[in-house]
This record gives structure tokens, sequence and C-alpha cells, in this order.
């Protein structure tokens, strides 16, 4: 069956959920049962509400399966001298079924997530890039960044 690329709808909510828990079971390894079930409530509103708008999905499918997908997360912020209009996308959860790797899938979507971007009026692409992620990524024209901050997190809960 031929492949196709394009853009998820909301009709693809349990697709999006089904592969954002395998690529969480690929980088972390298992979960619990009561995880898995608060991730999968929690993705579902989160789909519901921001894909289309904040969350934009690029998928591409055999039949019916999504079967690699790349979300670009648009985020609105007030300008500042990297971000003059406000306006970047950050990528997340790029993935590829095991069986469909090393088709290049994963650089298709991820050129189709730029130029979405382009048209879109970003100012930027930020993303955090696995080891086998680095190449493709570095193809595309992503460069790595001069951290001028430092990272840090607190964790509440």
């Amino acid at each position: 069956m031929e492949l196709v690329l394009d853009e998820a709808t909301k009709k693809d909510i349990d697709e999006l959920i089904r592969m954002r828990l395998s690529y969480m079971m690929d980088l972390h390894g298992e979960m619990s049962e009561d995880e898995a079930e608060r991730i999968e409530k929690q993705l579902k509103s989160y789909f519901k509400r921001k894909l289309g708008t904040e969350l934009i999905a690029f998928v591409a499918r055999e039949g019916i399966c999504i079967v690699s997908v790349a979300y670009l997360h648009i985020i609105e912020m007030p300008a500042n001298l990297s971000v003059i209009d406000g306006v970047y996308g950050e990528v997340l959860s790029v993935y590829t079924m095991p069986k469909y790797r090393g088709r290049g899938l994963c650089s298709r979507l991820m050129y189709s997530l730029v130029e979405y971007s382009k048209e879109h009026g970003l100012n930027l692409i930020d993303l955090a890039a696995t080891e086998d992620g680095y190449p493709i990524y570095k193809k595309l024209g992503f460069k790595i960044k001069e951290p001028i901050y430092t990272d840090m997190r607190y964790v509440i809960s």
C-alpha cells in the first residue's frame, strides 16, 4: 500500500494518541497502566483543543494508520530580537514506527513542517534532537543553538 503524507485532523486523534504512546515507550521504556490512562486522557483533551491551531501534526499514513509523525507546536510570545513577530515553532515527538524507518519519512515530514512554518510567518523553529534525529535536522539546515541562558526546571507534582 502507498504511503500518503498530509496533515492530521481531529479525526486522527486516536491514531495520534497511539503514536505518542509508542514514542514514549520507545524513548522511556515501560509505563504503568495508570500513567498510560492519565496520559491518554490528557492527550485526547489536548488534541481536541489544540490540533490544527497551536499544534500541527504532519503525518505519513498507510491506509488509515499513521506510521510517522512530526508535530509543530506554534507558540506566540512577546516579541524580542530573535522572535521579532512574536511567533515561533517547536518541533515535538518526531517518530516513525520501527518497520517504516529508513525510508526518509522523517526528512519528508520535517521538510513539510519547515515549509509550513515559512508560509505561516514563524520566525524560527526550535527542537531538541536525539542522536538518531540529529543528522536529519542538520541536513535540513537546523543549527546547534548557542545558549545565552542556563536551562533550569522546577518540578511541581
